[in-house]
């Protein structure tokens, strides 16, 4: 492909993600397709000759489209908001369009610095000091991984330039909620401490966990010769947004020496709002935070804000030096290769930048405050209607529900509740997220694509309640 060549596809390109945005609304919000279908319509081979650009974007709106859930619909209420707004969706454009990779500094040098900055804007708009330094990582769980990497050494007193954990004597815990993300779990288990030194500590009614609780297990495994190493908070957690008492966790963390890392993946984004941050108190005391960005604040995935309190302990855990790598710019700038897992990196701050730059920060304020008074006003629409529950505190965006009729209970209700949302999903109007809450299935209503207003919330409430009498009368 030319350089004209490109400009001519490149326009048609736009202009179809464009027309794609606009129709958005129209289209079904869950994928219709069953397993194998899109399978089905691709050739089992590869093609033998130069197939005309045309026909490839043809094949977006034939095979492509029909076989997504559409994440940036404005009755996509599943998971947890993965906004993609167009102006971040033009910075991941650029990036890739640059190609240029960040071995170190000097390799790009722009990379490198525009990174700096947009995380440093970040960390003022979520109320963090001066004492934070950030990095762009792809998701939390890699970020996540890399927190308990760096407690791990700082445990160990860097064991890994001796005989790693294996030259240990004394097993390594960590603490985290049984509400807390799942990556949580994987990165403990993939930074060798094994699943029986992953400790779920007790949470209370709200689903927080207790510092308590947490200091209780932590003296219990002082007292069996396990060494304590790290907990995991979670402001927002995955099933309800809980939010975890961080101060309080705080206090207990550094009263036993333990590494704080802050899961506020999804919530980090409301931390905008200085009337949310409440929900971080204590921060301050943390050693490590992921936000991400492409979650509720609307960069296109994938990037992950990693914000760390001590660098240099950071890039003593993660450092490579290779000859070929190095320049007399070293020990004057940061190289990211040494801030995280891997060695090469994509241009991932053009698209928090631009972000930044269109909306400006009193706009993504503003999208935020409409989308929590959103989940506000559905809380209260549960609430007042016989037979529906909500069943967690509101503090964010998402709201856990469930339809309650007399005399259903137990696994009777708990198909009643999958069918009624999976028939509601299998129509094309909304999606929905089925989730286990005290044992017992329930719906999260996830609030928060860019283009969602309180009509499509009143909407889907309305079908919501339809599908659940309907599903209950036939009983």
């Amino acid at each position: 492909m030319t350089p004209e060549e490109f400009r001519k596809h490149g326009h048609a390109v736009v202009d179809w993600i464009a027309d794609y945005r606009a129709r958005l609304e129209t289209l079904p919000v869950m994928a219709q397709t069953a397993p194998g279908d899109v399978k089905a319509l691709l050739p089992s081979s590869p093609p033998q000759t130069p197939e005309s650009f045309d026909a490839i974007l043809a094949d977006l709106d034939r095979i492509v489209v029909p076989g997504l859930s559409l994440w940036q619909h404005p009755r996509f209420f599943g998971y947890f908001p993965a906004n993609s707004l167009l102006a971040s969706v033009l910075g991941d454009y650029v990036s890739t369009g640059l190609g240029v990779i960040g071995l170190a500094w000097q390799s790009s040098p722009a990379l490198t610095e525009v990174e700096e900055v947009a995380t440093d804007w970040l960390r003022q708009m979520v109320g963090l000091s001066t004492a934070w330094s950030g990095v762009i990582q792809d998701t939390a769980s890699t970020s996540t991984l890399v927190a308990l990497l760096c407690a791990r050494e700082r445990a160990t007193n860097f064991a890994l330039a001796r005989g790693g954990l294996q030259a240990e004597d004394r097993p390594l815990v960590i603490y985290a909620s049984a509400h807390s993300h799942s990556s949580v779990d994987k990165a403990a288990l993939l930074a060798g401490f094994g699943r029986d030194n992953i400790r779920l500590v007790a949470h209370d009614d709200a689903y927080a966990l207790r510092a308590d609780a947490l200091d209780e297990a932590i003296r219990a495994d002082l007292a069996a010769g396990r060494t304590p190493c790290a907990v995991v908070a979670t402001t927002g957690t995955t099933t309800t947004t809980a939010i975890d008492p961080v101060g309080a966790i705080a206090t207990v963390a550094r009263a036993h020496g333990l590494w704080l890392h802050v899961d506020a993946a999804m919530a980090g984004s409301a931390m905008c709002l200085p009337e949310c941050r409440w929900m971080w108190d204590g921060i301050e005391g943390a050693d490590s935070i992921v936000l991400n960005p492409h979650k509720w604040l609307g960069v296109a995935f994938d990037c992950s804000v990693y914000y760390v309190r001590d660098a240099e302990h950071l890039v003593r855990v993660m450092s490579t030096h290779p000859s070929y790598l190095q320049s007399n710019a070293d020990g004057r700038v940061k190289n990211y290769r040494d801030w995280g897992l891997p060695l090469g990196r994509r241009f991932r701050a053009l698209k928090l930048w631009f972000l930044i730059r269109e909306q400006g920060v009193a706009g993504l304020q503003a999208r935020l405050r409409r989308d929590l008074a959103n989940a506000r006003w559905l809380a209260e629409q549960v609430q007042s209607t016989q037979d529906w529950r909500v069943l967690a505190p509101v503090r964010l965006q998402t709201v856990c529900v469930r339809h309650e009729p007399a005399g259903l209970a137990g696994e009777a209700l708990d198909r009643h509740t999958q069918a009624w949302a999976e028939r509601l999903n299998r129509s094309g109007l909304t999606y929905l997220t089925p989730a286990v809450l005290d044992g017992r299935w329930m719906v999260r209503v996830s609030i928060g694509a860019e283009a969602t207003e309180r009509a499509h919330v009143e909407a889907v409430w309305q079908a919501m309640q339809r599908e659940a009498a309907a599903g209950a009368a036939r009983r």
